[in-house]
């Protein structure tokens, strides 16, 4: 698959891709799930499969550095419970980009994205505030886990879009911010990373691929560097629903023709 490099993109191309890569580090920092706006510029100025293989390097640098700016916060059992249901999710999204067109995955991850958010919100509004993380030892904390894994792990295979849907996931398990910063930033190295041979086995990461990348990921790093500037201005109850906010307005953009 031809990829596009940075001398195929005009002034305007690469300033919108320059500016989704600050968001993905300020996403990573900051507020997780905003990024899905960085999805939807890619796949705008991008071809739609193509954009999936291009943004998924600079996920990954926006993730090296979350993991060492919040790396002491990370709830380890939650992710150990979680990993096995999102390999099958990623497997899952692996068969599905296989024969799935450009229309059929933003209809799925979009509709995806508003169901976790409308479950989270109800959920939230109807169970205790301050439940703590170890409450995924119990059998539906279990069965939640296995369940939002393998959706984690099939929209972020097919779209870039896990983000969202582990957002939801840990906010319904009572996470705080740095513990939430810290579980999805470690989550998201080790899944994001194991990506990269079925993203190229796909033909969705290339040398022209890797060279816009290495053009778009210096922008990754003051955004990253905004986003912890950001995270200790802005509260418990200011984080969550800014972070339900961006996965209704990711999920609405990938529903929007």
């Amino acid at each position: 698959m031809n990829m596009m490099t940075p001398w195929d993109l005009n002034g305007w191309e690469f300033a919108a891709l320059a500016f989704a890569a600050l968001l993905v580090g300020f996403s990573k920092t900051a507020v997780s799930g905003a990024n899905t706006v960085s999805l939807a510029i890619f796949a705008a100025v991008l071809p739609a499969r193509a954009s999936t293989g291009i943004l998924l390097p600079i996920l990954i640098a926006g993730d090296v550095l979350a993991v060492l700016t919040y790396r002491r916060h990370a709830h380890w059992p939650t992710l150990w419970r979680l990993f096995p249901a999102v390999a099958a999710g990623v497997v899952a999204g692996t068969l599905f980009l296989v024969w799935a067109d450009d229309g059929i995955v933003r209809i799925s991850i979009g509709v995806i994205l508003l169901l976790m958010a409308g479950v989270t919100v109800w959920r939230r509004r109807t169970a205790a505030a301050d439940r703590e993380p170890d409450g995924v030892t119990t059998r539906a904390g279990r069965a939640k886990a296995r369940s939002y894994g393998v959706l984690g792990g099939f929209t972020t295979m097919v779209a870039n879009a896990g983000g969202p849907v582990m957002s939801m996931y840990l906010l319904s398990a009572g996470f705080r911010k740095l513990g939430f910063l810290g579980t999805s930033a470690f989550f998201f190295l080790i899944v994001n990373t194991s990506k990269l041979p079925f993203s190229a086995g796909l033909g969705l990461i290339d040398a022209d691929s890797l060279l816009l990348d290495a053009a778009l990921v210096l922008f990754v790093v003051p955004g990253a560097l905004l986003g912890r500037w950001a995270v200790d201005r802005i509260n418990q109850r200011l984080f969550e629903r800014l972070v339900i906010a961006a996965t209704v307005v990711g999920g609405v953009q990938l529903l929007v023709p």
